[in-house]
């Protein structure tokens, strides 16, 4: 490696999220970083965006492939496979060492957001009967960072306690690790899915949880880095999906990869638009006769809309928390009813006040009041009821609630004013 190669692989082995954003600006990784060593190359792909971590990874030779997914975190991995066509993923796993191998396999059987998929593989295992000197220089070999306990294990793998590093600090180097021992407060298996892991780390207060088979062997460890960064790239993919962008799209993401997946849904918002416009066209000699209609229209539908947004981001975030469930939407239903009688209530006053002054037409003021009543009413059972019914068919509420919602909302909107002043056109 000469010299123009070793700063190459120094800067991205140094700033790895500011070498990734470099890359993704090319369709492939640059033939000047195929001389990075296996261990940058895997700090690159770890920062670099998951649009473009496939395609990344294709660049790479077989060997320096191999030796990444080796060097990866298991997200990273389990990224990178997952995206892969059945015969490549099965021909990359086929290179890999058979325990790396058959590791990688299992993860793969195991469902979104659960233990397999957050836990750290074991670099070392520690054994009670190690002294403290014996353990330390296995954990300088291993180069695992940011560890803060270490769980030890019996002669046949079996959990038996973690020993904290600032007490093997502290102790001589002959001290038998079984001295130091602590209890653990918690273990996950590889199915305890993100909510269990949450109350874990909860109640243990630790920085992390030791993940284990039904024997008690030790299978691996999941940090509350990890746990945290999952959590926080699942709420941010949960706004995105709200409003029909892909979980996997970044800021700088390349266009095409953006466009494939967000004009499938705005084809289905356009459809759902002309839904809504269908029914203003059932009203259209009511518009025609009175022209204020046509000027007010916005004001309801948009009330409507930004009530049925509150509705919707209050009942998916008691989801998501476990703070409601599917059971209950009678009493969340209720609620939001009682909430759209007031509000609604409110605004009625004030937007026929408003309209009255500005028309000086007691009849348009009295639609415009009826219509918003009836309209922040419905907004509220459509925000409640639609998350609810989605989950409760097994689908993902964040995904398809904001694109319903909006057309649910503006139906109303539409219906209650047009069609109250169609009924009451004799007033106006």
């Amino acid at each position: 490696m000469n010299i123009a190669d070793s700063l190459r692989d120094h800067y991205v082995r140094e700033f790895p999220a500011e070498a990734a954003r470099v890359v993704e600006r090319e369709d492939e990784l640059p033939q000047e970083l195929s001389t990075l060593s296996a261990e940058s190359l895997t700090q690159l792909l770890e920062y670099s965006d998951p649009g473009r971590l496939t395609s990344l990874f294709l660049s790479l030779a077989e060997e320096q492939q191999s030796r990444v997914l080796q060097l990866a975190s298991i997200r990273t991995a389990l990224l990178i496979l997952r995206a892969l066509a059945p015969e490549q993923r099965q021909a990359t796993l086929d290179a890999l060492p058979g325990r790396i191998r058959t590791e990688y396999s299992e993860l793969l059987e195991f469902p979104e957001r659960t233990a397999g998929r957050f836990m750290d593989r074991l670099q070392a295992r520690y054994r009670v009967e190690q002294t403290v000197g014996e353990a330390l220089a296995e954990l300088r070999r291993s180069k695992t960072q940011r560890v803060r306990s270490l769980y030890l294990v019996s002669g046949d793998d079996v959990l038996q306690g973690r020993v904290d590093l600032q007490d093997m600090a502290l102790a001589e180097p002959d001290t038998p690790m079984s001295e130091l021992l602590n209890p653990v407060s918690g273990v996950a298996f590889l199915t305890s899915t993100e909510e269990d892991l949450v109350k874990l780390f909860d109640a243990s207060r630790s920085d992390s949880i030791p993940v284990v088979d039904q024997e008690g062997k030790l299978l691996g460890i999941i940090r509350y880095t990890n746990l945290f960064q999952a959590a926080e790239e699942a709420a941010t993919a949960g706004i995105q999906r709200m409003v029909g962008a892909s979980a996997d799209e970044r800021a700088l993401s390349p266009p095409l990869f953006a466009v494939k997946r967000r004009l499938v849904w705005l084809h289905i918002n356009l459809l759902t638009a002309f839904l809504a416009a269908s029914v203003v066209g059932l009203f259209e000699s009511t518009i025609a006769k009175f022209t204020a209609l046509a000027i007010l229209l916005p004001v309801v539908a948009g009330q409507s809309g930004n009530a049925g947004s509150q509705a919707l981001a209050v009942t998916m975030r008691g989801l998501a928390l476990k703070e409601v469930s599917t059971l209950q939407w009678r009493a969340v239903l209720s609620k939001e009813v009682q909430i759209g009688l007031i509000n609604g209530t409110a605004l009625a006053l004030t937007c026929g006040l408003g309209v009255w002054v500005w028309s000086q037409s007691a009849g348009l003021a009295l639609v415009i009041a009826i219509a918003m009543l009836t309209a922040m009413v419905m907004a509220g059972i459509a925000g409640a009821l639609v998350p609810m019914v989605l989950s409760r068919l097994g689908q993902d509420p964040a995904t398809a609630s904001s694109i319903i919602l909006t057309t649910v909302t503006d139906v109303a909107g539409f219906l209650s004013f047009l069609g109250t002043a169609t009924l009451l056109s004799g007033l106006l």
